[in-house]
């Protein structure tokens, strides 16, 4: 008995050690980690960007649960993206961000870093080849940003841009069918959209449309001098007023266009007339 009582203690005895080392070990990664976090950022800052994604990585397989390495390392690959380059290796570096951006949704599912960082660079690589559906799914992550923190004024800001840009291309491409098709009665931008083509642009984009102005409308209720977001609704009241059958509906809606460019004029003198803090 006494024997089997020396064999449990020191099972015991041996099992609390090996749970010391492994916290002493993990205690180990978790230091070594934030340093080679440290000098990720030293390098990030210099825009030494391989030198950083190096350190991130290395940061990232020693504490898994360091939120920081992850984002740092989402970043340098997304500011290493260049919007238009039509290079494999610049297309990979936007994917590299996407995938490490998402990683951390999937440890931390609200953080608002990572949905925005996903949402913008959707956004830029979206552009070039052009990708409604990426647009799209770009939107979807400003519009999580809103479920999680309503009262932030960019994520509306952000739909508006997303609607417009959509919306602004179908109308290009429905104007220049409509004049391929009709040589002695071409239709200029300025020109309303011609009823022929109305409906089709209505059927696609006027729920759009209206999501967009809607979106913008709130960024400038929570920020009264959001004027990126009143120069975005101008546009969106141009495209609303392809849209509407009834001249008087497009005089309107045009007319609250160039208000908006006016009230965009007057919030850059006030923010310019404003006295510049000193500098350091």
């Amino acid at each position: 008995m006494t024997h089997g009582k020396f064999s449990i203690a020191r099972r015991a005895t041996a099992a609390a050690a090996l749970l010391i080392l492994a916290a002493g070990f993990s205690g180990c990664n978790k230091l070594k980690a934030r340093d080679l976090l440290n000098k990720g950022v030293t390098a990030f800052k210099n825009g030494q960007y391989d030198q950083a994604v190096d350190q991130f990585q290395k940061a990232k397989e020693a504490d898994p649960d360091l939120m920081n390495a992850r984002l740092y390392l989402a970043t340098a690959y997304a500011t290493q993206y260049i919007p238009g380059a039509p290079s494999d290796q610049n297309k990979k570096l936007g994917e590299q961000a996407v995938a490490e951006f998402k990683e951390v949704l999937d440890k931390d599912p609200k953080n608002l870093n990572a949905i925005d960082g996903i949402g913008s660079i959707l956004f830029q690589m979206a552009g070039t080849p052009y990708s409604p559906a990426m647009f799209e799914e770009s939107k979807k992550y400003h519009q999580m940003h809103i479920q999680i923190k309503p009262e932030d004024p960019e994520p509306y800001y952000w739909i508006g841009v997303i609607d417009w840009t959509l919306s602004f291309r179908g109308n290009g491409e429905l104007r220049k069918d409509y004049n391929e098709k009709n040589l002695k009665k071409q239709v200029k931008e300025t020109d309303a959209l011609p009823a022929a083509v109305r409906p089709e642009y209505v059927a696609k984009y006027g729920t759009m449309i209206d999501e967009g102005i809607d979106a913008l409308v709130k960024a400038i209720q929570i920020r009264p001098d959001y004027d990126d977001a009143m120069a975005y609704l101008n546009l969106l009241y141009r495209r609303k007023a392809d849209a509407v059958d009834s001249a008087d509906q497009r005089a309107d809606l045009l007319k609250k266009a160039d208000d908006l460019v006016d009230q965009v004029k007057d919030v850059k003198q006030k923010r310019n007339a404003q006295p510049q803090p000193a500098a350091s």
